[in-house]
């Protein structure tokens, strides 16, 4: 097997990808868990993770070989969770400034939710349910950075330059999200056209974010200041800090979150044009 990857990386990742996907989809139209009390699909997450610990077994490396780093843990989660936070600050800023140009009276809200394209997910309050949340979204960022950013990454890094490998993953990152409009095509919640659309965005917007990590980890060699991004933007931006206004709950969360990405993205792209210029 080890041979057969490195001869093959591009088409080893794809194998791998579509294992990997046709689980996600099976968990999330079929199984729903994310509809149970659960309120996340988490099995794909699990398996992914023994199929990295696999996949890096069988080509004779260690996890710190895909970027899960011994040195420097507390400092790079630190670095990650500033990023985070300061991005977001500023795009949960601009969403109070419209939605108050609009009228609207404005309220914080912390509970879980189970994300949701069209706006209807269920809404639970408690401490169970908020530590459920953070324990699947560190199973999360674990998982699809340790695939994305890690395993595809180095894999196809193998035979391919570092930037065609960054390339790769962000694609195949963005591709990974598309799961989530399929899912709501199949019950009717939008049309083709729609599922289209949100495809596009989705594989863009993903894809953006895939790169923003990979460039963390090319400056850092480290998986955890890309897992620390991706896990405020998951856990708190997304399904535990909600602004809430007389007509909904989040009713402005895409152009939150696209904010704060975009925003993020641009300054990591500087800087790391910066590091190479020098």
């Amino acid at each position: 097997m080890n041979e057969q990857i490195r001869k093959n990386t591009a088409l080893s990742c794809w194998i791998i990808f579509v294992i990997l996907i046709l689980v996600h989809g099976f968990e999330a139209i079929v199984l729903r868990m994310d509809e149970t009390i659960f309120g996340e699909n988490f099995i794909n997450k699990v398996f992914g993770i023994l199929v990295v610990f696999l996949v890096v077994r069988s080509l004779n490396w260690k996890l710190s070989d895909i970027g899960f780093a011994k040195i420097g843990f507390i400092k790079h989660i630190g670095i990650g969770l500033l990023i985070a936070m300061c991005s977001f600050i500023i795009s949960y800023g601009v969403e109070i400034i419209i939605l108050k140009i609009q009228g609207y009276d404005i309220e914080f809200g912390i509970f879980t939710t189970g994300f949701s394209l069209t706006g209807e997910a269920d809404v639970h309050t408690g401490i169970g349910f908020i530590l459920m949340c953070v324990f699947f979204n560190i199973i999360n960022v674990v998982m699809e950075e340790g695939t994305f950013r890690g395993l595809f990454y180095c894999i196809y890094g193998i035979d391919h330059s570092a930037k065609f490998a960054l390339l790769f993953q962000a694609f195949l990152f963005g591709v990974w999200h598309i799961v989530t409009p399929l899912h709501n095509l199949i019950d009717g919640d939008i049309n083709i056209g729609a599922f289209i659309g949100l495809s596009v965005g989705y594989i863009i917007l993903a894809g953006l974010m895939g790169i923003k990590w990979g460039l963390l980890y090319r400056m850092t060699g480290s998986l955890y200041v890309g897992m620390a991004d991706h896990f405020f933007n998951n856990c708190v931006a997304t399904n535990l800090l909600h602004v809430i206004t007389e007509s909904g709950v989040d009713e402005m969360m895409i152009i939150r979150v696209a904010i704060a990405q975009l925003l993020s993205f641009t300054i990591i792209l500087l800087v790391w044009k910066k590091r190479e210029n020098r």
